[in-house]
Order: structure tokens, then C-alpha cells, then sequence
């Protein structure tokens, strides 16, 4: 798969090129003799991508968070998820690939997953509708959810979503309602639920599968009431640019948890989650499992003042 570059990885991406050509010079003349200046190259390509990525603004983490390598949800549920079974449908309507989710093992212990998948190529990514999801999908999460409910087992969402699907068929099944039913949902588990901002979490079609006890945000991704291009489009009437907008919705990772509005940044390889897809999952996992055990000795009524409280207390920094 040919490596898909940002604009401020081009200098990265044309050393990398050098980096390709001698390597096959090397292989043709056989003698082992740019070894050595490939090597240099390659270290000097690292540093490169670490400085790069050591200093991004809102709008170049915004691009990191839609780099179309990163971990997908089915990537996550691939490296930490054993025993993964797929359940599918809301009982109402339809199946709805944009959200996937079932049960599993998580480093042993049993619990429901759920998620927003976008799909990598051209047919996986009309498959689940590019991460839109639409009524069904969040009607699928809420199920989900409530058998997690019922038979006491812990509930890990992955949050990677431009926003819910606007479109008309899905304002017509009722896709305001059912948000707001999986945020209800969310909200009043009887069991821990830790959820990760993965990539782009957008809107209530995030927010509605992240209202858990913690949750935990990758380096480089963001979370917004709504995404760059449509403040600037809607409030600002394209009087600005997506950048500018970006940078001033205080959407990044670094921004949220100052805010308390995410409770963990977790880090990611240098270069993004893209670069060591290994490794992003690993580090996610990690942070999972201990956010995980530091829920499990709260009751019922615990878990859902603990959350009560959380989201209550956003916004009100220095309000009597």
C-alpha cells in the first residue's frame, strides 16, 4: 500500500523517495556500498517526522485525525479484542456498518465493544458510509449497550466520526432521537464504560457513544461540536478559513483535556498512529485496561454519579 502523505509531510515524503531510489540502486549493484548513507537517510527522515509532528497546529492535527492509515475500529477489535463476535441490526430497521460492534475478551476479561468504522478503500468505505452513521446504527449501539447492562459486562467504544449521517432518510427514521437515546444510554449504564476519541470525533454522532466514565483521547485527535469547514461555513459564513477555525474551536487533545472534557491523552508513536499501527493499538490498549480496573470496584449508583458528576462539571470552571 503506497503511503498517503500530509502537506507538511512533503520534505518527509521526498526524503523518503531518495530513501526508495537508492535502496533499489543498492539492491542492483549489490555491494552493500549505501548501506550506510541509506541508514543515515532513514534516522534523518525519523527526526524529521518527530520535529513535524512535535508542533502541529489545530488544522494539521485535524488532518492527522482523517489520515485514512490510521487504526480503524476493526483494526482496534483485530489486536485487542479475542473471541470478537459481531452482533448486527437495531431490531427496528436495518444493519448499520458505519457503527460495528459485539461481544469479546479483552485481555481476558468478557465485554461489549461498539465503534465507528469508516472503511479504507472504495469499497469498504461506501460499505460503512465513511463513518456517517445514521438512526439505525446508534439504535444498534443503545441495544448493545443495554445487554451489556443486563448481563454485567463492561462497555469500550471507539469514536471515529465526521458526525451522524444528515441525510434525508435518516432524518426521517428519527436520527436526532436516536442520538439522544444513546447518549441516555451512555449516561445511565449500570456498568463501566471507558470510550476513546481514535481519530475524529464529530458531534453528537460522537458525543452519543462517548458519554462514558472516562474518556480518552489519542495525541493527535480531535473532538468538536462540529467540524472545521462547517463552523466556518455556518457561523462564519466562509468569512474565514477551515485553519483559522480550527484554531479557534480549541478541538485538539491538549486543548480537551485542559478543559476536562477528556480525562487521558494517550500517546502515539512518532509520526501518528499511522506510522506504527502496532504500537497505537498496544498504547491504547494499556491505557483501556487501566482505566478499566480503576472502575471495577464501583456500585451501579457509583458508576453513574461518577458520570453524573463528570459531565455536570463541564463548563462550570469558576461558577459559584
Amino acid at each position: 500500500m503506497a503511503a498517503h502523505y500530509l502537506e507538511f509531510e512533503r520534505p518527509i515524503a521526498d526524503l523518503e523517495a531518495k530513501i526508495e531510489e537508492l535502496s533499489k540502486l543498492s539492491e542492483t549493484t549489490g555491494s552493500g556500498a549505501l548501506d550506510g548513507e541509506i541508514e543515515a537517510l532513514r534516522a534523518r527522515a525519523q527526526d524529521m517526522r518527530r520535529q513535524a509532528y512535535s508542533k502541529l497546529d489545530a488544522w494539521q492535527k485535524t488532518q492527522v485525525a482523517r489520515h485514512p492509515d490510521r487504526p480503524h475500529f476493526v483494526d482496534y477489535v483485530g489486536g485487542l479484542i479475542e473471541e470478537f463476535v459481531e452482533l448486527r441490526g437495531d431490531r427496528k430497521f436495518a444493519d448499520d456498518q458505519a457503527i460495528m460492534g459485539g461481544l469479546g475478551r479483552f485481555r481476558g476479561q468478557p465485554v461489549v465493544v461498539i465503534g465507528h468504522e469508516r472503511g479504507r478503500d472504495t469499497v469498504t468505505r461506501v460499505k460503512h458510509n465513511f463513518g456517517y452513521a445514521r438512526p439505525e446504527g446508534y439504535r444498534k449501539a443503545t441495544r448493545l449497550m443495554e445487554m451489556a447492562e443486563r448481563f454485567n459486562l463492561p462497555v469500550i467504544s471507539f469514536v471515529d466520526t465526521p458526525g451522524a449521517y444528515p441525510g434525508l432518510g435518516s432524518e426521517e427514521r428519527g436520527v436526532a432521537e436516536a442520538i439522544a437515546r444513546s447518549t441516555e444510554t451512555c449516561l445511565m449504564l449500570g456498568v463501566p464504560m471507558v470510550a476513546v476519541v481514535t481519530g475524529e470525533g464529530g458531534s453528537g454522532g460522537a458525543i452519543a457513544m462517548a458519554s462514558g466514565n472516562r474518556v480518552l483521547i489519542l495525541e493527535h485527535a480531535v473532538y468538536s461540536v462540529i467540524t472545521p469547514e462547517g463552523a466556518n461555513s455556518i457561523l462564519w459564513r466562509s468569512a474565514r478559513t477551515a485553519e483559522e477555525a480550527a484554531k479557534a474551536m480549541k478541538i485538539t487533545a491538549q486543548d480537551l483535556i485542559g478543559m476536562k472534557i477528556v480525562d487521558r491523552i494517550i500517546p502515539e508513536p512518532p509520526g501518528g498512529a499511522h506510522s506504527d499501527m502496532e504500537a497505537a493499538i498496544q498504547a491504547v490498549g494499556d491505557a483501556v485496561a487501566q482505566e478499566l480496573e480503576s472502575l471495577a470496584g464501583m456500585s451501579v449508583e457509583q458508576l453513574r454519579k461518577q458520570r453524573s458528576d463528570r459531565f455536570y462539571a463541564i463548563g462550570r470552571s469558576g461558577l459559584q
